[in-house]
């Protein structure tokens, strides 16, 4: 990942790099708040790590004028200030998270993989492939020995999940929620129709079934005999 860190105290900033580094990180260093804009318009980062009190712009109008050239990447303030009115100002103004100094390195690193995650959800998978069962995500393509599947939204979004757990046990609040986005609250014969209706397209054609079902627990997919 690419982090620009924007502190003017030379001395902070070359620990930060070199903890940035060390975790494996690429890290770029600006000095001021005019610096950090100009970099941050010219290259791209995955996060920013900024100090409140820098020369010039201060650190709260740093991320204003980020945020207001529509910028989304995520930004954690670094401040002397931790009183709880200044950890609501910064994320108010767009801070994506707040850190009082002293600080540890380990946690800047911990807080910095967690935020991009949350903004940058996993991709899924190009291609994966289950027997003769073969999706391509990209196109929402499923397909047996060749063969395209027609599914409903509703039966794709159970397959996918299916699919994306292969060879594990998917519960059935689990297919209740990638289905309906709800918890618990889907008659048990919606669920057992939509099964149904999947299996007749995905496995009654074919002598090898990848649904099962394990009683009481949910469903896995894998080729059985």
């Amino acid at each position: 990942m690419r982090i620009l860190i924007v502190e003017d105290e030379v001395r902070t900033a070359q620990e930060l790099r070199s903890g940035l580094l060390t975790a494996g990180f690429e890290a770029i260093v600006a000095a001021s708040g005019e610096e950090g804009l100009s970099l941050g318009a010219t290259a791209s980062f995955d996060a920013m790590v900024v100090d409140v009190m820098l020369p010039g712009i201060s650190g709260i109008q740093f991320i204003q004028h980020l945020r207001g050239s529509g910028s989304a990447v995520p930004v954690i303030f670094l401040s002397a200030k931790g009183t709880l009115e200044d950890r609501l100002r910064g994320l108010e103004a767009g801070g994506d998270d707040y850190l009082t100094k002293p600080y540890s390195i380990l946690e800047v690193v911990a807080r910095l993989r967690s935020i991009v995650r949350r903004v940058q959800p996993a991709q899924p998978p190009v291609r994966i492939q289950v027997g003769d069962l073969v999706w391509e995500a990209k196109h929402r393509s499923i397909a047996r020995s060749g063969h395209r599947i027609d599914l409903t939204p509703k039966e794709y979004a159970l397959m996918v999940l299916l699919l994306e757990n292969a060879g594990q046990v998917v519960a059935r609040s689990q297919l209740v929620k990638a289905v309906w986005g709800l918890e618990g609250a889907v008659d048990a014969n919606a669920v057992d129709v939509q099964i149904l209706r999947l299996r007749r397209k995905v496995d009654d054609p074919y002598a090898v079934k990848l649904i099962h079902t394990l009683r009481g627990v949910g469903l896995v997919l894998e080729p059985r005999d």
